[in-house]
């Protein structure tokens, strides 16, 4: 049995959703138990009002918030954030930012670690957010596993996709109009099989 938890913050539900894409694709994976929670809301009622995602949010209000203590004993963690300028959100890093005592402890040393993400743009940072994601990771002592070109949809050029060998991605769209292609949640499925079937492999071997 192998305990895979697939986290996530979404401000206006692109992310969420790659993130359902990616649980499904890791259940796929026989003897995967998936586990979907989400990062707390740190922006206030007011800002996230102006925002116009406080309607937004209500789509995946009902996912649980996770608690530091959630990321022990898995065997997998998938990470889900939007870009800010080329970087996780604030709410993503200061959940990160509490995780001390797991570094520490070495609570999350060899644990197969990946991530997607979500853009407003097709060069806003798809990327360099997952990228700089993984220094996090890497100092916590996690086995990083991206999204290879055996995910055939990577090499698709009739229509504005993300995706990279660095993980899933989607593009929201300046003012959060557009929704997830079938593409690219086809490569955040892709992403959740992967992990699962690298993390089955590990717990045999």
């Amino acid at each position: 049995m192998m305990d895979i938890l697939v986290i996530f913050y979404s401000m206006y539900g692109h992310t969420y959703r790659m993130a359902e894409a990616v649980a499904e694709g890791a259940k796929e994976v026989e003897g995967a138990e998936v586990e979907l929670m989400r990062v707390e809301e740190t922006m206030s009622e007011e800002a996230l009002e102006e925002a116009g995602a406080k309607e937004a949010q209500k789509e995946f209000e009902h996912v649980p918030v996770a608690e530091i203590e959630d990321l022990k004993g898995r065997d997998a963690i998938i990470f889900g954030s939007p870009t800010r300028y080329g970087n996780m959100t604030g709410q993503m890093r200061n959940f990160l930012d509490q995780t001390g005592e797991l570094w520490q402890n070495g609570d999350l040393i060899g644990v197969i670690g990946s991530v997607f993400t979500s853009t407003a743009t097709q060069h806003g940072g798809q990327e360099s957010t997952i990228l700089s994601f993984h220094t996090t990771l890497l100092h916590q002592g996690m086995v990083i596993v991206g999204l290879p070109y055996s995910f055939e949809g990577q090499f698709e050029v009739e229509e504005i996709s993300g995706g990279s060998p660095y993980g899933a991605s989607t593009i929201a769209g300046p003012s959060g109009e557009r929704t997830p292609t079938e593409n690219e949640l086809e490569g955040a499925r892709f992403q959740g099989k992967h992990v699962a079937k690298i993390t089955k492999k590990m717990a045999e071997d």
